[in-house]
């Protein structure tokens, strides 16, 4: 079998928080979906709420590998950690935290790219 290409997933802080004002939001996300070796890229507003949850604990079934473009990873650590652990998944393992805020879209781009790298996938999986 293939191996599994990561997920994206962006959360945007309900899409007015101040450190997205130098992205382009649908533009980051479309050219990560086009560009990067990810299975799919999706925005949700606000992962740490209710919904959020219920939206990650759906997404979770799969048991693909995530990265999470969002804010600080210690703050996804702590807000996801019972998603996965409710999945039998390990957040230290099968998810990569990536703090986007205050980039450009050409450097959130380049971010995520250089974590999958260092996650060991390939291009052309």
């Amino acid at each position: 079998m293939a191996e599994q290409r990561p997920g994206l997933l962006m959360c945007v802080c309900t899409g007015k928080c101040p450190g997205f004002e130098k992205m382009d939001i649908w533009d980051f996300i479309n050219r990560a979906r086009v560009e990067l070796p990810v299975e799919f890229g999706v925005i949700h507003p606000q992962l740490c709420e209710t919904d959020g949850d219920r939206f990650l604990a759906d997404f979770l079934e799969a048991k693909r590998p995530l990265v999470i473009a969002a804010c600080a990873p210690n703050m996804q650590y702590k807000m996801f950690r019972d998603a996965f652990a409710g999945k039998g998944m390990d957040v230290k393992k099968d998810m990569t935290p990536l703090d986007i805020r205050d980039m450009t879209t050409d450097a959130a781009i380049e971010k995520v790219s250089t974590a999958l790298r260092e996650m060991g996938v390939k291009a052309d999986v």
